[in-house]
This record gives C-alpha cells, structure tokens and sequence, in this order.
C-alpha cells in the first residue's frame, strides 16, 4: 500500500476536449464532502484515537477501555466497546464515539473527552473525497443567520475544539438576524441581540459552522485529498478478469481488465463524474474497491401531491426563493400571506424569518398541535425559545398578527388567481354522524413547502432502492435508511459498498463520527495484515 495517495491531476487523464482519456486509481473513494466525509478523510490519513488518561463516567465502559488502552480504538472489536450503550442513536459505534467524545453529553455535562491522537503516517490510506461545493457539504448551502439545533460543541470534528476556534475565526460579517429583524455581526452573544430570546452562546451559527468545516480541512491537512467542484453521475461494480491464458506458455496468469496488478481483487468499484473547473466541465473516472456514500439527505425536496402543485410561479420548495422574492420587492407587508406547509423546524424557521421581514403567513400542516411527536415537544424551551414561540403561535386558535395557522388541514388545490384550497379535518355532529369539514379557500402570493427531502442517489442504479432496508421503497433517513452492518456501516447488499451520516438514519453531526469509526476500522482491519496494524 502507498504511502500516500498522489496529488490528483486531472489533466494528466482528461483528454483536450473533456473526454476521458484513463482512469484514476485509488483504495477508497468517498462521495460526499460534509461532516462525515471530512471526518473519514481524517481518519483514513492515519490519525488514530486512543484512550487517554480521563476516566470514563460509566465504569462498565472504562473498564473495557483500560482492556486494551495501548491499541487504537480502530483496532478494538467495536461491538464488544459499543455493547449496552443507550442514547439518542440507533447506531451502537455513534454511541460509542460520542461517548467518548462527549461524556455524559445527554446529563448536561460538559466533561473532557476521553480520547487522544496520534498520527501515523505510514498508515495512511489512498482514498478521494468528491464533493460539488467547498468542504463542508449542505452546510455551505444554508441561510448563515440561522442558528444550529445541536450545541456548537457538538458540531466538532476530531482534534479541532469548535469553541476555541469560534474565538477567534467567528465572522464578523454584518447580516439581517431571522430571529430578531435586526442587522448585526453573527458573532454577537445573547445580550447583544436586538430580542431577548434571539440567539444563545451555546447554539452556533451556520455560517460559523460552515466555516469551522472548510478551516478544518486546511488545518488538518486534508486539502489533497478533496476534488471540489466533483458531481459524481455513476457507480457501478467492475467485472474484474483476474486471469488468462498465456499464448507462449499456455499457462494460466494472474490478469486484470483494469491493467493493475494491485486490482486483482474480488471487488472493485467505478466512480465517474464530472469535474466544473471555472466554465468548463471535465469527466473523471476512479477505480477503487471501496465507495462510500457520504451524500446527505438534502437534495431532493418532498413533495405534495395536488392539482396545481407544478406551478413553480406559486409553489415551492425552497426559502431562498421567497428571499429572492422579498428582494426583488415581489413579496412585501401588504402582499397576500406566504402559506407555509409543514410542522417541522425548516418550517418554523421558515416562519420566523418572514415574522421577522414582516410578511403575512398561512401556516398549514396535517397533525395535531397536541401530537406528542412534534419535534416541539422534544426541545427545551430554555435552549430553543424560538422554536417555542412558533409552536405557541401554532397552538393559538385566534392567531397571530400576520399569522393564522390551520392545524390538520391539507391542500387540495392551487386554483388561478392564486387560490388555495384547503381541507380540514373530518368532525363528529351532534347526532353522532362523521361531517367533512367545509373547504377554505386562501389568497396566497406564494407557497413554501417544506416537509423533508430525501436523497439525491441518481448515480446508483434504481436510486439506490436495493441497498435500502426496504428495497421497494425510496431511501429515505428516517423512515427507511441504506441498509448497512451496524459495525462497519458496509452495505448488506453490496461488498466494498459502505453509507454513512444521514444515509443511514444519524441526522445530528453529533453522531456522524461513528461511521467513519466503524469504516476506517473495518478499512484498517481488512487491508493490513497483523504486523502492520499492532504498534
């Protein structure tokens, strides 16, 4: 194995005129450059964690730890650590790193983490990571003004304390806060906020965690191995011929279709893609036996089924068009309401940025505002005040000024002139027959849906369905994730093939570091003999 993977050169395979002219050939290529790819990347480098010397609160754990305190948790059986974890994730390794990581995080402690380390660059392993925008993935895509869900400490990856670096990298960039309406530097704590209830010091920005991701590649070294600017458009497994007939001898010889001894193996994946290098686009190829698929869960909005759904003049899917609207003064205080569908924290951000831009809002959603599986409900009101005034104003059956909510309704048509139809719940009359409740119509100068997305996995055949817990179904993070070995977060239905992050239901970055865990140790594992792995 190479010590480490060679600069990539694109030109040196891309033909004049953007055709591909070879094959690039590494041991692991990863799609997908978010918090997950970042954090495999720093891994597969040949930075290993270690136990250091803070005891574990659990004892149970610390003494499963002490077991083997000289081997790097990748070489460790991470069942056996993992083993009667409980937590917040269904995966047992992202248990077990957060953990270590955050010990007691789930208490409201705040306790050093019980890892160390170390960097050993002679085990390092090849690999690309593949990525449309800059390090960071979804992150650099959102509204920057917008504050993190989980705790900024949470939003860490390995050996970069985030809070530490928001001290002295926090952009001092001036912007128009969702929350309060005011413009002012991101930067700001709690007190300095136009509203009492605007932001909170132990939430992070997104622009802030946006940046700590690009920063951290540089700062972690891991800049050659990421291909910026990559849309990876097939993958697919070789047929590799590992053996001919000599002509001269007539015996039977070691061969490969892919022209490389070291491909020999029984599995070996295509990447191609395309590369936008300023206006132009170059086509690449990879070959490698291990892919994973570290892509997210934003790309491709859900949508509702209704006549006149496909008015992209009226319906979308996306804030960033009702902010294109408001800027080009299309969408002002005295235009008709924004109706925003959905029951979900993109929605009430949604929300509050037009509160906050004073635009009147229809707010439309199927459930119950008593639903127990509100994510409202789930959410501390002291660490999430805002999320909190939306459900309140949700809860409120005389409305808001510029809000008037309808629980337990759902669009039934988009007529011309801008007309919503809605449907409301079926009731129970005094006699005891079931009535449907009558239809509403709204006047709306727009519709903002947001009720989830899902994957975008176009590059797999039948969108990645036969990798999927229920193959007759749409990937889907929540409800029916890439099926993959709890341990080593390979697929069950494809050898060399492995998913991590939102993919396979951990939707926090608080959690994502355990699938690189379980990669780069099944990777480290399977790809070193014995001698190399033991230091």
């Amino acid at each position: 194995m190479k010590d480490r993977m060679e600069d990539i050169q694109l030109q040196d395979v891309m033909g004049s005129q953007g055709t591909c002219t070879g094959v690039l050939h590494t041991d692991v290529v990863i799609i997908g450059n978010g918090p997950s790819g970042i954090c495999l990347s720093y891994l597969l480098s040949g930075n290993w964690p270690y136990v250091n010397n803070h005891p574990h609160p659990n004892p149970f754990l610390e003494r499963k730890l002490r077991e083997n305190s000289d081997c790097s948790i990748l070489q460790q059986d991470l069942q056996y650590l993992s083993e009667g974890l409980e937590g917040r994730s269904n995966n047992p390794v992202a248990l077990l790193m957060d953990t270590l990581c955050h010990p007691n995080a789930d208490l409201g402690m705040d306790e050093p983490s019980c890892l160390q380390w170390n960097h050993h660059p002679a085990r390092n392993i090849p690999h690309v990571v593949l990525g449309r925008g800059p390090p960071g993935g979804a992150w650099q895509d959102m509204d920057g003004s917008m504050l993190t869900l989980s705790l900024g400490n949470w939003m860490e990856l390995p050996q970069m304390d985030f809070r530490q670096w928001a001290q002295h990298h926090r952009s001092e960039r001036k912007r128009t806060c969702m929350r309060c309406g005011q413009t002012h530097c991101i930067s700001l704590t709690r007190s300095q906020h136009g509203g009492v209830n605007c932001a909170r010091q132990d939430r992070a920005y997104i622009s802030d965690v946006a940046q700590y991701y690009s920063d951290y590649v540089k700062h972690m070294g891991l800049e050659k191995n990421f291909l910026v600017g990559s849309t990876v458009t097939s993958v697919r497994r070789l047929v590799v011929d590992c053996a001919f007939i000599n002509q001269e001898s007539g015996e039977q010889e070691a061969s490969c279709q892919l022209h490389r001894p070291e491909c020999c193996r029984k599995n070996m994946w295509e990447v191609r893609g395309v590369l936008q290098a300023d206006d132009l686009q170059q086509p690449f190829c990879y070959h490698a036996p291990h892919v994973v698929m570290a892509t997210g869960t934003t790309d491709i909005p859900n949508r509702l089924d209704f006549k006149g759904d496909n008015d992209n003049d009226v319906v979308v899917h996306d804030l960033r068009e009702i902010e294109k609207a408001i800027a080009n003064k299309e969408l002002d205080e005295h235009s008709d309401p924004v109706m925003v569908v959905g029951a979900g924290l993109t929605a009430a951000d949604a929300i509050l940025c037009l509160r906050s831009r004073k635009i009147p809002i229809v707010h439309v959603f199927r459930r119950d505002v008593k639903d127990q599986g509100l994510i409202f409900k789930t959410l501390p009101d002291g660490l999430y005040p805002e999320y909190h005034t939306v459900y309140q104003m949700m809860k409120s059956k005389d409305g808001y000024p510029g809000y008037k909510s309808y629980p337990r309704h759902e669009i039934l048509e988009m007529r011309a002139g801008r007309k919503c139809v809605l449907k409301g719940p079926v009731r129970r009359c005094l006699i005891g027959r079931m009535i449907d409740c009558p239809e509403k119509v709204v006047h709306v100068s727009k519709v903002l849906v947001l009720i989830g997305a899902r994957p975008n996995l176009s590059f797999l055949g039948n969108n990645g369905m036969d990798l999927a817990v229920d193959s007759t179904k749409q990937v889907s993070c929540k409800k029916n994730p890439i099926d993959v070995d709890p341990y080593t977060f390979e697929s069950a239905r494809a050898q060399g093939l492995y998913a991590v992050g939102p993919l396979v239901g951990d939707n926090f970055v608080r959690f994502v570091k355990g699938g690189p865990l379980g990669i780069a140790s099944h990777l480290v594992k399977t790809m070193m003999d014995s001698d190399a792995t033991m230091m």
